[in-house]
C-alpha cells in the first residue's frame, strides 16, 4: 500500500489553475469532469478536443489562426500540430512589458541582480535589431556559451524574435564537446560571457571561443558579455563586440517573425552514446503549447510566483523554466556551484527572495540530506509551495526528507521527461496528492505507458517507458537527417508507430508513476545525460590505453560513473595515469563527465559485431541476469566484473 504523504486542502484545490482549466472544459464540451483521472482520460482519448481547449486557455498570441487542430495523429513520427498557424515564441514569452520583475540573478559569488519585463523588452529589442543589423534571420542558428545569467535570456528571445534557432551549452564544456554540438549546427552568431565562476574559482572562456570560432567557419560574429570583468580583453577573439554596447537607450519596438508552429525555435543534444551527439530539432509553437501546459496545470505557476530551477544552459530544464515568462512570473537564475560555500546557499537564495516554486535534482536532495540539513528550521519558507525534482528517480528517503525537513505543506513533484521531449511525460498534479517514491500523474495529453515484454500496458509492474500517441512538443526532427532514419531508428526501431524512450518505470494503481532509471547505456549522475562514446574519445586517444568501457553503477540514490580501462602490455597503472584520465575528460568533456572510479580491467566484452556491451557490464554489477549471451564474442569476460572489491565503497 503507498504511503500518502501530503495531500492539498480544499482551499488549495479551488485556486488551482488546473482546477480553472477543468471548468474551462466542461463549460466548452458540456462535461462534467471533477477530477484528474477522469480529466487525463479525456486528454489522451480525444487528443484533438485536449489540445483546441489549451490554445484557448493560454491565449495564444498569434498572426493567422491554425486550420486545424492537428493531422495524422496516427502517424508517430508525421503528426501536425497547428497546422495554418502563425506566430512567434518570443512575442508570447514578452507579452508582458510592465514594472513587474521578470528575472531574478544570484551569482554563487553572492552578486545579484534583478530586471522588470519592460527592461527585459528593452534589451531583447536592442539584442534583435543588433543582431539584424548582423544578418541574422529566419533559419539562421545562433548559439550560446554561457552561464545561467540574464543575458542568456536575452539573447534567446532576441534570436527567437527574428526566426533563428537557438541552441546552448554550459562553458564548462571542453573545446570537443562544444565542437561535437556547434559544429553540427553551424551557427552565424555565438554568445558568450567572458568566463565563469564556479566553486570559488573564475574560469576563463575567451580562450576556448577562439578556438571554436577558427574551427567554425559559419561564425561571422561573437558577442562577449561582460560577466567576470566589466571590461573584458576582448584580444583572444578578434572582432568580437561586447553585448553592453549592443543595449540602445530607445530601442527600437519589436518586429516578430511570424511562423508555423513547426519552424524551429530549439536545438537540443543527445548524451551522444554511440557517436557524436544527435541535433534534435524543437518547433516553436509546439513547444510553447507543451511547457505553457506544464508550467500552469502541472506545477500551479501564476503571475505573482517566483520559480527557481537549478540547472545551466546545457540542460532541458532551462529553456522549460525560461518559458515561465509567458505566464508573468518571476524567473529566478542562479549561476555557480550549489555547494558554495555552503550547502545552504540555494535555500537562502530562496528564502531571502521568496521563492514559491523551487526546483532542483534527486541527487541535490539526496546531499543535503547527508549535510544535515534541515532548511525548514533555518529559514523562512513560507511561501514556498512546491519542490520540483528531475534528472534521476527521486528515493523514498528522499520523499520522507522533504515534509520532515523541508516543509510540511507543499506539494513534492518529481517530474520526468527529457531534451527528447523538452518537457515531460509525468510530472505534478496540484489538486491530488503526494505518495511517497512516485510521482503524481502521467501530465495530460501524454499517452505513456509501462509495456512487458508481451508489448502490452502493465499497472504495478516495471516495464518500458512508451508513448503511443503523438504529443505537440516530439522533436520536428533531426539536425542534418534529410530522410529522417536518425530520428526513426533514435525511438521507433523497437515498436513501430509506438514512441520508445529507453526508460524503466511502473505505472502505479493510485495512478502515479515510479521511475527506475535509463534501460540503455546512457550515463545519468546527478540528472546529466552523459553518453559513453563522448569518454571513449577521450581515453582511446591516450597512449596507455588499449580499450575501456564506462558504465553507470547506482550508488548512493544517483549513478556514478565507472570507467575501466584496458591497458596497452607494459603500462603500469597507478596515480599518476589515474590524474590524466580525469584531467583529460574534465578539459575536453566537462566535470561531470569525469569517472569516480577508474579500474584497470583485462578484457572489455564485444558483441559478435564488434560492439561494447555496457548494458551486460553493468547488469553484472548490479547483480543483474544477463541476456543473450550467444551474442557476444567474448562472453568469459564478463566474469572479471563480478563481484569486484573496488565497486563496493
Amino acid at each position: 500500500m503507498a504511503e500518502m504523504l501530503w495531500k492539498p486542502s480544499a482551499e488549495r484545490i479551488a485556486g488551482a489553475n488546473l482546477s480553472r482549466f477543468i471548468a474551462f472544459v466542461n463549460e466548452k464540451h458540456g462535461t462534467s469532469f471533477a477530477d484528474y483521472p477522469e480529466l487525463y482520460e479525456w486528454s489522451v482519448s480525444d487528443l484533438e478536443a485536449f489540445h483546441e481547449a489549451t490554445w484557448e486557455f493560454f491565449e495564444v498570441i498569434h498572426s493567422k489562426p491554425y486550420d486545424q487542430v492537428a493531422t495524422d495523429l496516427d502517424k508517430m513520427p508525421g503528426a501536425k500540430w497547428y497546422p495554418g498557424a502563425e506566430l512567434n515564441f518570443a512575442e508570447n514569452l514578452l507579452r508582458f512589458r510592465d514594472e513587474h520583475t521578470a528575472i531574478i540573478f544570484r551569482s554563487e559569488n553572492g552578486s545579484q541582480r534583478s530586471m522588470s519585463y519592460a527592461e527585459l523588452y528593452a534589451q531583447t529589442a536592442s539584442l534583435a535589431a543588433a543582431f539584424k543589423d548582423m544578418g541574422v534571420g529566419v533559419g539562421d542558428r545562433v548559439v550560446g556559451f554561457m552561464p545561467n545569467i540574464p543575458e542568456t535570456i536575452v539573447a534567446m528571445l532576441a534570436s527567437a524574435s527574428l526566426g533563428a534557432t537557438w541552441s546552448s551549452c554550459s562553458p564548462d564544456f571542453g573545446f570537443r564537446g562544444v565542437m561535437d554540438r556547434f559544429g553540427q549546427v553551424r551557427p552565424k552568431v555565438l554568445v558568450t560571457a567572458d568566463g565563469y565562476f564556479y566553486n570559488g574559482k573564475t574560469f576563463d572562456s575567451l580562450a576556448r571561443v577562439a578556438e571554436v570560432k577558427a574551427e567554425i567557419d559559419s561564425i561571422e560574429q561573437v558577442v562577449v558579455v561582460p560577466f567576470t570583468s566589466e571590461a573584458p580583453d576582448l584580444s583572444p577573439v578578434p572582432g568580437a563586440v561586447l553585448f553592453t554596447d549592443l543595449l540602445q537607450a530607445q530601442p527600437p519596438d519589436m518586429e516578430f517573425a511570424q511562423l508555423p508552429p513547426d519552424h524551429p525555435l530549439y536545438i537540443l543534444y543527445s548524451s551522444g552514446t554511440t557517436g557524436v551527439p544527435k541535433c534534435m530539432v524543437h518547433g516553436a509553437g509546439r513547444v510553447l503549447l507543451q511547457h505553457l501546459k506544464e508550467l500552469s496545470l502541472h506545477c500551479n505557476l501564476k503571475r505573482e510566483d517566483r520559480i527557481f530551477y537549478f540547472t545551466t544552459c546545457g540542460w532541458m530544464m532551462w529553456n522549460w523554466l525560461v518559458s515561465s515568462l509567458a505566464l508573468g512570473a518571476t524567473v529566478m537564475l542562479f549561476d555557480g556551484s550549489p555547494f558554495y560555500p555552503g550547502p545552504e546557499v540555494l535555500w537562502e537564495y530562496a528564502a531571502q527572495e521568496k521563492i514559491s516554486i523551487f526546483g532542483t535534482s534527486a541527487r541535490y536532495l539526496a546531499a543535503i540530506e547527508n549535510e544535515g540539513l534541515k532548511p525548514g528550521e533555518q529559514y523562512d519558507l513560507s511561501p514556498l509551495k512546491a519542490v520540483l525534482s528531475t534528472g534521476s528517480p527521486l528515493s523514498v528517503e528522499s520523499f520522507h526528507y522533504v515534509y520532515r525537513d523541508v516543509k510540511k505543506d507543499l506539494c513534492l513533484s518529481s517530474i520526468s521527461g527529457g531534451s527528447d521531449l523538452v518537457g515531460c511525460f509525468a510530472g505534478g498534479n496540484p489538486i491530488g496528492p503526494v505518495y511517497a517514491g512516485q510521482l503524481q500523474v502521467r501530465e495530460l495529453g501524454m499517452a505513456m505507458e509501462a509495456w512487458a515484454a508481451e508489448n502490452r500496458p502493465v499497472v504495478g509492474e516495471k516495464a518500458e517507458l512508451v508513448c503511443v500517441k503523438p504529443w505537440p512538443s516530439m522533436p520536428v526532427g533531426f539536425w542534418d537527417d534529410p530522410d529522417g532514419q536518425k530520428y526513426h531508428d533514435a525511438y521507433f526501431d523497437v515498436y513501430p508507430n509506438i514512441w520508445f524512450h529507453g526508460d524503466f518505470c511502473e505505472v502505479t494503481p493510485e495512478g502515479g508513476v515510479v521511475m527506475y532509471g535509463r534501460s540503455d547505456a546512457t550515463l545519468n549522475p546527478g540528472g546529466v545525460r552523459i553518453g559513453t562514446a563522448e569518454i571513449y574519445r577521450q581515453v582511446e586517444g591516450m597512449d596507455e590505453v588499449a580499450d575501456s568501457l564506462v558504465i553507470g553503477q547506482d550508488w548512493d540514490n544517483d549513478v556514478r560513473v565507472i570507467l575501466f580501462v584496458r591497458l596497452n602490455p607494459g603500462v603500469e597503472f597507478d596515480g599518476d595515469l589515474v590524474k590524466r584520465i580525469k584531467t583529460l575528460i574534465r578539459t575536453n568533456c566537462t566535470p561531470r563527465h569525469v569517472p569516480a572510479k577508474i579500474i584497470p580491467i583485462a578484457d572489455i566484452p564485444y558483441t559478435i559485431s564488434g560492439k561494447k556491451v555496457e548494458l551486460a557490464v553493468r547488469n553484472v554489477i548490479h547483480g543483474l541476469p544477463v541476456k543473450n549471451k550467444d551474442a557476444l564474442a567474448n562472453p568469459e569476460a564478463l566474469d572479471l566484473y563480478d563481484g569486484l572489491e573496488e565497486l563496493k565503497s
